[in-house]
């Protein structure tokens, strides 16, 4: 196989990636939040607990741009700080039980969307996609 035509189709598959994840994703976020807090939130959802530093890397933020948005959301009561016991300079964020809450009623929208998207899809698609899935996540997107 051609790596060159390889990543190519990878280009064009994370720009499909994306246009996806916008469409399940629209219109999930309360209005109390701002998008980029909605994608903090999930970040931590998804990888729970993480570092300020995580979040930074993962969402492209500038860290003073992070931290006053995890300000902000622990103002909102929805996300907490945790000290780590052995290196108490070291922090981890997670949601708290509102931000839970908050971020289930969103994933709960998204799997709504999700199912309508793969309805057709038979039972042996969906085991490809699952494959497909596991491939991608372990050999491209893991780190």
């Amino acid at each position: 196989m051609d790596k060159r035509e390889l990543f190519y189709k990878l280009v064009s598959f994370t720009a499909s990636v994306h246009r996806v994840t916008n469409e399940l994703t629209k219109d999930v976020k309360s209005d109390s939040i701002s998008q980029v807090q909605y994608n903090i939130l999930e970040n931590i959802a998804v990888g729970h607990p993480v570092t300020p530093s995580e979040i930074n890397d993962c969402l492209n933020m500038s860290m003073p741009n992070t931290s006053r948005e995890l300000r902000k959301l622990i103002e909102k009561g929805l996300i907490e700080k945790i000290t780590d016991t052995e290196d108490r300079r070291k922090q981890y964020i997670r949601l708290s039980d509102n931000g839970k809450k908050m971020m289930n009623e969103a994933f709960a929208s998204i799997e709504s969307r999700f199912f309508d998207r793969i309805q057709n899809a038979s039972t042996e698609e969906l085991k490809e996609i699952e494959h497909a899935m596991a491939i991608l996540q372990a050999k491209v997107f893991s780190q």
